[in-house]
């Protein structure tokens, strides 16, 4: 529980909340539009939690982001967290170009990965993103976290706390897109950490009864 709550507070203290952006804020406001040849990935996602990730594929980072990817994904449906999409945006480089084929193949269909054309307009430049940036948008497809290295790494429990927070607090406030099983499920979670939050541990229950005697 504390753990969760120190999270929170380290993500509270990042800048703007953790969507940084270079100038004004960007926290709260939607994404410029952008497109994957004529694909618009953010209109295919309302109505969920969205994760884009900018992705640049080089050696030392490109066997192990797949698999912690699809890991978190999957911890995170284990919990009840299902109603998020998550899409991959390859670097516009010939290295990323090339690795393309192969990073696709280490996810499951339930990540989206697209190629971004080497003469088309950047997404990451439209995004104000830079390398292994993770952009987490409401349901409304608002920025809520904007978190860039070393945040971003998925060792640590940052992108993980984020996606959480997007899924079941009203940073932005309120979006009427969200479904009546996603209210449900964020209550019993409000719910679940109040009564974590009201027990004391048994560690402090031990000091209680030790300053009483």
């Amino acid at each position: 529980m504390w753990r969760s709550l120190g999270l929170a507070l380290a993500l509270c203290l990042l800048p703007y909340g953790g969507a940084e952006s270079q100038g004004q804020s960007s926290a709260c406001y939607k994404a410029p539009e952008w497109y994957i040849g004529d694909q618009n990935p953010m209109l295919n996602s309302e109505g969920k939690v969205t994760v884009v990730i900018s992705k640049l594929n080089v050696i030392i980072n490109f066997m192990c982001f797949p698999p912690r990817l699809e890991d978190l994904r999957i911890k995170l449906e284990s919990q009840g967290y299902f109603n998020i999409s998550y899409i991959v945006v390859n670097h516009q480089g010939s290295p990323s170009q090339l690795k393309h084929s192969h990073l696709k193949k280490q996810v499951s269909e339930h990540i989206a990965v697209y190629r971004q054309e080497e003469d088309g307009i950047d997404v990451w430049t439209l995004l104000n993103g830079n390398k292994d940036d993770f952009l987490i948008y409401d349901r409304c497809g608002r920025l809520v976290y904007h978190l860039g290295l070393p945040y971003s790494f998925l060792t640590f429990p940052y992108v993980e706390e984020a996606i959480k927070i997007a899924y079941c607090e009203e940073r932005c406030g309120n979006c009427n897109l969200t479904s009546l099983e996603d209210e449900d499920f964020c209550k019993n979670v409000t719910s679940a950490t109040a009564n974590k939050t009201a027990e004391p541990s048994e560690h402090n229950q031990t000091r209680l009864v030790t300053w009483f005697r």
